[in-house]
């Protein structure tokens, strides 16, 4: 069964201490943690907690509202869970899971490419769209059709990321046999002592949660069985020659909104928005990529002031908090992407967990539009940070 929910978890620090007890190591590091030494995944939080609000008194804010419009669609909250690789092995069948919890949010929610759950399991969760991840592959036939079965499951937002021409040194995975070709499925005797170690995962997940594979390639996969078989097929598949020719292409054959997810810098943000994307996410991929690379919170505003009037802008990267939802609505942001949030949450307690974990969000973002003076989540601009 999926962890108890204890009525004192209700922070992002509370969920991810009960997940690193349930979940097998190799697990948690992977959702965990970053590049290199850690640095950038270090100050994507510390970046967003340095900066400071404005505190007003005496404004109205009997009328406190936390919605925005995204793409045509009203959302509760100015927030997106994130695509994250894997994130339904967190939890049984983790990204059904998640989707509900999103419905229920009114927010969106983001299926990766390499999730454990298909786009077809997912879209009957419910008639409310969701968002599609997609990495580009060799086999261009194979993206086509993968886009072709996302539109007929509804999609109408499709993330694509192009922060992965090389995939960063990740020493945690490393140790745990998750990258050097390695799979924590092939370390017999050190993968058996983690999975017993974790009897509640192994049941909830490892013996019912089948299959194991990623679920939204398992079409075109024809060796799978076993997670390792999908590892080196995508490994193979991901393709590190990507260029804007082929997000040329790629606007050309999908007909919906195309964000694209790993902008970090000026001149490649106005090469999206000349190439005709309908978004950016400003993104380090959560410090997994480059590490030293700057913050996505330093790297806001100036991506911000750059195109921010030409698109619609986004960002992920160390968003834990609702005033952290309300420092990036302040720097340009129109909503912001969460990622280790919600896996952290679905490992704590399931869907109950990450519900309680969306429903603070939202208290803390009412909190922060409260004292700020700000009140309405589309009157939040610079001026509610100190010194902007």
């Amino acid at each position: 069964m999926a962890g108890t929910l204890n009525l004192l978890d209700v922070t992002y620090a509370d969920f991810r201490r009960k997940a690193e007890r349930r979940l097998p190591r190799f697990l948690f590091d992977y959702i965990d943690g970053g590049s290199g030494t850690e640095t950038t995944l270090r100050r994507n939080t510390a970046d967003w907690e340095a900066l400071q609000l404005t505190q007003k008194v005496l404004v109205d804010a009997s009328k406190m509202d936390c919605s925005v419009e995204l793409f045509g669609e009203k959302l509760a909250l100015p927030l997106v869970l994130a695509p994250i690789g894997m994130g339904g092995m967190t939890s049984r069948r983790g990204e059904v899971q998640a989707k509900r919890a999103a419905d229920k949010a009114g927010i969106p929610f983001c299926l990766s490419t390499v999730g454990v759950c298909p786009m077809e399991e997912v879209a009957k969760v419910s008639g409310t769209p969701f968002w599609f991840q997609l990495y580009m592959l060799k086999d261009r036939g194979i993206v086509q059709d993968v886009l072709s079965r996302a539109a007929a499951q509804g999609v109408t937002t499709l993330a694509f990321t192009i922060d992965l021409a090389v995939l960063g040194t990740r020493y945690r995975d490393f140790r745990n046999g998750m990258q050097g070709g390695l799979s924590p499925w092939g370390r017999a005797r050190s993968g058996l002592i983690d999975y017993a170690l974790h009897p509640g995962w192994l049941w909830d997940v490892g013996i019912r949660g089948a299959p194991h594979g990623f679920g939204n390639l398992a079409p075109y996969v024809k060796q799978s069985a076993n997670p390792r078989d999908y590892l080196h097929w995508t490994g193979s598949q991901f393709d590190p020659s990507v260029t804007w020719q082929d997000i040329e292409w790629l606007r050309k054959v999908w007909p919906g909104k195309l964000v694209l997810k790993g902008i970090l810098d000026l001149d490649d943000a106005r090469a999206a928005v000349a190439i005709g994307a309908d978004g950016l996410i400003v993104s380090n991929h959560g410090g997994r990529q480059l590490d030293g690379a700057a913050s996505t919170a330093a790297m806001l505003p100036r991506i911000a002031d750059a195109v921010g009037d030409r698109t619609t802008l986004l960002v992920d990267g160390g968003v834990r908090t609702g005033q952290d939802l309300v420092k990036a609505l302040a720097l340009g942001a129109k909503a912001a992407l969460v990622g280790r949030p919600w896996v952290m949450a679905l490992a704590a307690g399931g869907e109950a967990a990450l519900t309680r974990y969306l429903a603070m969000v939202k208290q803390d973002m009412r909190t922060a539009l409260g004292l700020s003076g700000a009140v309405n989540a589309r009157n939040v601009g610079r001026g509610v940070l100190l010194g902007k």
